[in-house]
């Protein structure tokens, strides 16, 4: 029996180095490669796409729409990163801890969007709480995050990496940011939560934090409700890690030799995995909470979300080619 096949359009840019770093080395499949001189040669990517079993774009939104036109195999499965079909009914959300139901539609689809790295976050943060009644669907939220400078695509990389950009950048003011769609749809929200991007001056990594205002919920919420929610929602997820009390040691503890900074809450702590850690800090008394989401912008923001579906949609195991474990948190 021959080897499901993968091609990887868009394989030269950040997300598709990843994903075949990831692939490297497996022996479950086989990745399909385009020569360098002929990646923008239509005919050449269309038969690729055609023989493949499955198909990661990695484009930008319009050249990932005009990939999609060149797929003419009704078995071939296209999982595509960018931003064009997240929200769109035709294909299917690739989040598998969504929901119940959603790692069995990625199971049977053809067409599988991967999610946006600060949705990542913020839909696992805030989707079981809404779902649960916790969180009103129409409650006011903020979002804030910082991400490395990878996610800003080959100008900020080589902005950065030139020494040329800013301990902290703040972007986005229009407040009419593209993942904002796919935040409000999977989060069950009915008004767009307000989203403060920002990039920082490490190369990859991701921390979103959303505050909460306890006193203004409908219902007396406490943060054992929300962490407990969470706890459940995610409880047989191997890629989510819902952790089980607030980290006040190291919230205390400034680690040695990086003053200020706070290990377990460090954007950076989960890079090279396809985890996602989840942190719910809060003070009871002031009736006030943080919804903390930690992961790798490139990796469960990315290439490991893409892996991790890829791997659902052919019938491998979930955790093919990740190692697998979290870093012990240092609390």
């Amino acid at each position: 029996m021959s080897l499901p096949k993968v091609f990887i359009d868009g394989e030269a840019g950040t997300t598709g180095l990843q994903i075949a770093d990831r692939l490297k080395g497996r022996d479950d499949l086989e990745v399909l490669s385009i020569s360098p001189d002929l990646r923008k040669d239509a005919d050449a990517r269309s038969s690729l796409m055609n023989d493949a079993d499955a198909v990661i774009l990695c484009l930008p939104d319009d050249a990932a729409r005009e990939a999609v036109t060149l797929v003419s195999n009704p078995d071939t499965v296209i999982i595509d990163a960018s931003t064009a079909h997240r929200v769109s009914p035709e294909w299917t959300y690739g989040f598998p801890e969504l929901a119940p139901h959603q790692r069995p539609a990625i199971a049977a689809s053809k067409r599988i969007s991967n999610p946006g790295c600060y949705p990542t976050g913020t839909i696992a943060l805030l989707a079981p709480l809404v779902a649960g009644g916790l969180v009103p669907a129409d409650f006011p939220i903020t979002v804030n995050a910082v991400s490395g400078y990878s996610g800003g695509g080959k100008g900020l990389i080589a902005e950065y990496q030139g020494g040329k950009g800013d301990p902290f950048r703040t972007y986005g003011a229009t407040l009419a940011h593209k993942h904002i769609p796919e935040m409000m749809q999977y989060s069950g929200l009915t008004h767009p939560p307000l989203f403060a991007p920002s990039v920082g001056a490490f190369e990859q990594g991701m921390i979103v934090d959303i505050p909460l205002q306890l006193w203004a919920l409908p219902e007396i919420v406490t943060t054992a409700d929300l962490r407990s929610t969470l706890a459940i929602a995610y409880e047989s997820e191997a890629f989510v890690d819902v952790v089980g009390s607030e980290p006040t040691a190291a919230v205390q503890q400034q680690r040695k030799g990086a003053a200020g900074i706070v290990e377990a809450l460090d954007p950076q702590s989960l890079n090279g995995t396809n985890g996602l850690r989840l942190f719910v800090l809060g003070n009871d008394e002031m009736r006030q909470a943080r919804l903390v989401a930690i992961l790798d912008n490139l990796g469960k923001g990315a290439s490991g979300a893409a892996v991790q579906n890829l791997n659902i949609a052919l019938g491998l195991p979930e955790g093919s080619g990740f190692d697998g474990g979290f870093p012990a948190l240092a609390c």
